[in-house]
């Protein structure tokens, strides 16, 4: 299957291209100071995503002190003066992410353990590798299909995996209409190439998500349900899910 118009999202960590396939985990491409997957810091400490640079982005790594009495995986967090900081109250097995830039409080999250070719998280989760490979979380993952996710996120493709994002449609975002990003869609859609959606003008356009074993309800002309994964490549329960599209 040819890539979708953008499968970076507006507001959230960018990934490269990866289409209706997943993307291969790349090993950190930054000095790092210590190993999250090894966790081998010294006692007290853990080892954790920051930014060494005092920009807004994860680029190292570092020892950091555990807090006194810290937060388990769930619970809610705080971090030092900014969510890249690397200093925050989660526990040894977790760091504080999805921060409040105001309020500085977010929640703990668990770090992926195992290997680059052997990744564990807890069930319902998976590994979410980003950054250059320098952050690694165990993050929810959803059913674009049933669009699950709280509050106003919308459930899209992450590299291999299915997560929550911010939506960042705004006023437009339905069948059709004109999109830069893979979460400019309303919830349940998601930016394709112009080729791919009927009398598409602009760089990108909104095209739904759909069942492939279901019967055809694709909205364009010449739409078909497309398998998103590639045969044999699909996530466990994900083998379902499919985009409108028209073949290439």
């Amino acid at each position: 299957m040819t890539e979708g118009a953008s499968t970076s999202t507006a507001g959230e960590t960018e990934t490269s291209g990866c289409g209706f396939v997943g993307c291969e985990n790349d090993a950190p491409k930054h000095p790092i100071e210590c190993d999250i997957w090894e966790q081998d810091c010294p006692e007290g400490h853990k080892c954790v995503p920051w930014a060494n640079d005092g920009g807004s982005s994860w680029n190292a790594t570092k020892c950091s002190p555990v807090a006194p009495n810290p937060d388990p995986v769930g619970a809610p967090c705080t971090v030092v003066d900014s969510g890249v900081s690397g200093v925050d109250s989660c526990d040894a097995a977790s760091m504080c992410f999805d921060v409040d830039s105001e309020t500085l409080e977010g929640t703990c999250f668990a770090f992926c353990t195992g290997s680059y070719d052997d990744v564990m998280c807890p069930e319902g989760t998976h590994c979410n590798i980003s950054a250059d490979g320098v952050l690694l979380i165990c993050l929810p993952s959803c059913d674009p299909l049933a669009q699950d996710c709280a509050g106003d996120d919308i459930c899209l493709p992450i590299g291999r995996d299915w997560e929550c994002v911010l939506d960042a449609s705004g006023e437009e975002g339905q069948y059709g209409d004109p999109c830069e990003y893979a979460n400019a869609c309303d919830p349940g859609l998601i930016c394709l190439n112009p080729e791919y959606v009927p009398d598409c003008q602009a760089g990108g356009c909104c095209s739904p998500f759909c069942d492939t074993s279901q019967p055809n309800t694709c909205p364009g002309a010449g739409q078909v349900c497309i398998p998103w994964h590639k045969e044999g490549q699909a996530p466990p329960g994900y083998e379902n899910v499919g985009v409108c599209g028209i073949p290439q």
